[in-house]
């Protein structure tokens, strides 16, 4: 006795080839792109090997659910491809961070210090003279950044430079106020 195979309808045989097309992508994606995106996701996870690799099979799920984003006229796959490993790492770290074990102890915690005033000033003072050292450019892009609050586009667009010159600005600003503050004697 035979067994006969329904028919499949017009729709099904459709839906099995996307199937098929999408199963194809991800495998293309997968061979052209998944050796540099382990590498980069390793990175982002400090070197754990199975977040790394979880980071991976998310980001190639997102590719497949979003084939749109793939379309090279929106710009590089990898970069895409990478850029969204990224998010990903942030988003799990910003989960992990948020979420806060208990602790049990039998003792009462320490009263938090009262802050001295004198010990403020004398930081504002030292970061205030750190800062004057910095070349002005530096100097701006961190009042703006850190002092003032504004985002990279906000900075940007009161500096008049390119968000990516914030960035770099920011950059390069901080090692320059890392290593002032160190011949100043400053650690920690």
């Amino acid at each position: 006795m035979s067994v006969r195979r329904p028919r499949r309808t017009r729709a099904e045989s459709e839906e099995t080839a996307i199937s098929d097309h999408d199963a194809h992508l991800l495998r293309a994606l997968h061979d052209e792109h998944a050796e540099a995106l382990y590498a980069h996701a390793l990175r982002l996870v400090n070197g754990d090997r199975q977040r790394a690799e979880d980071l991976v099979q998310e980001t190639l799920l997102r590719a497949w659910r979003h084939p749109e984003s793939l379309d090279p006229r929106r710009g590089s796959v990898r970069g895409w491809l990478f850029t969204t490993a990224r998010n990903l790492a942030i988003d799990a770290w910003r989960r992990r961070s948020t979420r806060v074990g208990e602790v049990y102890t039998d003792e009462l915690p320490e009263p938090s210090e009262t802050v001295d005033e004198a010990e403020r000033a004398v930081e504002a003072w030292t970061v205030a003279e750190a800062l004057n050292r910095l070349s002005p450019t530096h100097r701006e892009v961190l009042v703006e950044c850190f002092y003032q609050g504004r985002s990279v586009a906000e900075a940007a667009a009161r500096l008049g430079v390119p968000p990516g010159t914030v960035k770099s600005r920011t950059h390069y600003a901080l090692r320059s106020l890392r290593l002032v503050l160190a011949e100043m004697g400053v650690t920690g």
